[in-house]
């Protein structure tokens, strides 16, 4: 891979775009990070270092103008995430993922970049119960959250065939790892579940937990960005990023109280709207023409998602449980 050049990661002070930061900075990249800070953290950046930080929106034109200058690619990543999010407000969903990412692709044609590598979503391919999901399915969002990414993915596509802007689409399954964030109501699942069990509190399952989900450990997305990105002829594309196997929300509770060494309580509550029944994926395009191939698999990624966030949160959260479970 070529070293020394600049790039620019939207939402790079986010889980995915930090880890992917750090990865360019790792290898001797220059690396600029365009952020609002509206769910991204200034401490994720810390920790990685010599970055140049452009605080900004990505629906302003300016500020992405400035962000894009001189960069020979950009990692997309910025986005306002969460199936349930896109319920509860669909606007703001797509105001800042579609029309934030042609506000992006716009500055990126002017700037003359080489190629965008578009972060998009698994969610594209809706409620279809045919299972691996391949990119040659037919895409039927079934979420505002989902429908938002898609579009911008079309727009991605529409801009490497009409402006000759270079874009890759990577549509990411189920993406865990340290630095995601526990806290939210639109948490992701896997550090949710850690939050609460390190809290003493029963984990909170949508319907039967036997809905299943290709579990990405973060290292497997961090490396099919940069081959996206380094790999020539594949504009336009678009892949799957995965691991090829799916695992139940009731495996993932036993895994972590396994990790924990203690049974977990779990409380069962309404199915979420939006979400679907089972993903997996079908990364056989990845493999083939980026040359992918997962290198850290479930297991051992959730073993170092448990480390992480019981050396992060786990000393004050025992605290706190011990307490609590005193008469």
């Amino acid at each position: 891979m070529s070293q020394g050049k600049t790039y620019v990661v939207t939402g790079g002070a986010g889980f995915i775009g930090s880890n992917i930061a750090e990865a360019l900075r790792r290898r001797g990249d220059r690396v600029r990070v365009l952020d609002n800070f509206s769910t991204g953290r200034r401490e994720n950046l810390a920790a990685i270092g010599d970055v140049e930080l452009i605080e900004g929106d990505l629906r302003d034109p300016q500020a992405v103008r400035r962000a894009v200058s001189g960069a020979d690619g950009v990692f997309h990543q910025a986005a306002l995430r969460s199936v349930p999010r896109s319920v509860d407000d669909p606007l703001s969903s797509n105001d800042v993922n579609v029309s934030g990412t042609l506000v992006l692709l716009m500055a990126c044609r002017e700037a003359k970049v080489r190629r965008v590598v578009y972060a998009s979503s698994s969610s594209v391919y809706g409620d279809d119960p045919a299972l691996p999901k391949v990119e040659t399915l037919a895409t039927r969002p079934i979420s505002p959250y989902a429908v938002s990414k898609l579009a911008a993915e079309h727009y991605c596509q529409t801009f490497a065939r009409l402006y000759g802007l270079e874009t890759v689409s990577l549509r990411y399954f189920n993406v865990f790892g340290p630095r995601q964030n526990p806290e939210s109501k639109y948490s992701a699942v896997i550090p949710r579940f850690l939050e609460l069990a390190l809290q003493g509190r029963a984990l909170e399952v949508h319907g039967d937990g036997e809905q299943s989900r290709d579990f990405t450990y973060i290292d497997n997305v961090v490396g099919g960005n940069l081959l996206a990105m380094e790999t020539p002829g594949v504009s336009g594309e678009v892949f799957n990023i995965a691991c090829g196997t799916r695992h139940s929300l009731i495996a993932i509770a036993d895994a972590i109280g396994d990790f924990l060494g203690r049974r977990l309580v779990r409380e069962h509550v309404a199915s979420r709207a939006g979400d679907v029944r089972h993903t997996l994926a079908d990364i056989s395009k990845a493999e083939r023409l980026l040359g992918y191939r997962p290198s850290v698999d479930f297991a051992d990624g959730m073993r170092r998602t448990c480390e992480y966030f019981v050396a992060r949160f786990g000393a004050a959260s025992e605290a706190g449980r011990r307490a609590a479970a005193r008469p």
